[in-house]
C-alpha cells in the first residue's frame, strides 16, 4: 500500500484535487475534454440537466446528464503540459482514496474523449471537416518523462520521422487511441495520424516576427509515406499526451478534431464556431 505524501498528491483545504478543484463525486465515468474554457458551456448547453459547475484557473468543469447518461466536460487549456495535470488528477479522483492517500485496490477506467480543433496537413482534408486521430505522434516531449513504451509495429511509424526532427532535438513518440472508442463513437469519421506539438507558432513551422529554426520540417513530415500508405493528417497540441497518459493510467481515450485550418492551401474556417459545434453534436449523439 502506497501512501502519497502531501507534496506528491496536493489537495485543497476542502479535500478537492489541487488544480481541477474537484471531488470524486464531481465527475462522471465519461469525460469530454475541450481546450477552450468557453467551449465547456458550448457542450453543456446540450445537457438535459447540469448537476454541478466548478472552476479553478483555466479548468472549468460541468457535469450533467443527457437522458440517463452522466457526462463531464472539462477545459484543459492548451498543450500537453496541461494534459499531464488534467489526466493525472482525473485518474487520482477515481483511483486514489483522497482521505487516506492510498491507491485503490480496484481501479476504474474512464472514457476520455477530446473535442478539439486542429490544422490539416493534407490538401484533400478540407477546412470544416471532421477527423478522428487513430494515432498521436508526440513531438512535445511529455511522454519522455514517463516509462512509456510502444510496440515494434508502432515504432515503424517513427523511423521516417527521426531524421527530419533530430536537428531540432526532438525524440518523437507514438501513442494509439482506444480501439473500443474508435470503432464505436467515431467509426464514421475519417481516421488520421496526428502530430502533437509543444507550441503554435515556431514549433508548427509558422513565421511571424521570428522564424523557426527549420521552416520546412512540417512540409517534409507531411510528405512522408507512413506504413500502410498513410500520411500525417493534422497537427495540434494535445492528442499524443492524452493517448499516452491514458495508456499508462489504464483509461480509454479518443481525440476527435474539427479542421479549422489547412496548412497546404493556407485557408482558415469562415465560421470556426459552426465547425466546432458540428463536432460537439456529433460526439454527444454517439457518446
Amino acid at each position: 500500500m502506497i501512501n502519497l505524501v502531501e507534496s506528491e498528491l496536493i489537495l485543497n483545504s476542502d479535500g478537492s484535487i489541487y488544480h481541477l478543484n474537484l471531488l470524486p463525486d464531481d465527475i462522471a465515468d465519461t469525460i469530454l475534454l475541450v481546450g477552450d474554457p468557453d467551449r465547456v458551456e458550448e457542450v453543456s448547453r446540450y445537457f438535459d440537466k447540469i448537476e454541478s459547475r466548478k472552476q479553478k484557473r483555466e479548468f472549468i468543469t460541468h457535469t450533467g446528464f443527457i437522458g440517463n447518461k452522466r457526462l463531464t466536460c472539462i477545459s484543459t487549456g492548451i498543450g500537453t503540459d496541461n494534459i499531464d495535470i488534467v489526466l493525472t488528477e482525473l485518474d487520482a479522483l477515481v483511483n486514489i482514496d483522497l482521505s487516506s492517500r492510498n491507491i485503490k485496490s480496484q481501479l476504474t477506467s474512464l472514457n476520455i474523449i477530446r473535442i478539439g480543433t486542429c490544422g490539416s496537413l493534407q490538401k484533400d482534408i478540407e477546412v470544416d471537416s471532421l477527423l478522428v486521430s487513430e494515432y498521436g505522434i508526440g513531438l512535445d516531449g511529455l511522454l519522455g518523462f514517463y516509462n512509456f513504451e510502444t510496440s515494434p509495429e508502432d515504432e515503424k511509424f517513427l523511423e521516417p520521422i527521426i531524421p527530419i526532427v533530430k536537428n531540432l532535438g526532438i525524440h518523437p513518440v507514438i501513442a494509439k487511441g482506444s480501439d473500443i472508442l474508435l470503432n464505436g463513437i467515431a467509426k464514421d469519421l475519417r481516421k488520421g495520424v496526428t502530430l502533437t506539438n509543444c507550441g503554435f507558432y515556431g514549433p508548427q513551422g509558422r513565421s511571424v516576427r521570428i522564424s523557426p529554426k527549420d521552416k520546412n520540417y512540417i512540409d517534409e513530415l507531411s510528405a512522408i509515406e507512413l506504413p500502410g500508405g498513410r500520411k500525417f493528417t493534422n497537427m495540434e497540441m494535445e492528442t499524443s499526451g492524452i493517448y499516452g497518459m491514458s495508456k499508462l493510467l489504464g483509461h480509454q481515450a479518443l481525440s476527435c478534431n474539427a479542421i479549422l485550418a489547412n496548412r497546404v492551401t493556407g485557408t482558415f474556417s469562415k465560421d470556426p464556431h459552426q465547425a466546432t459545434d458540428k463536432l460537439i453534436k456529433y460526439i454527444l449523439e454517439r457518446v
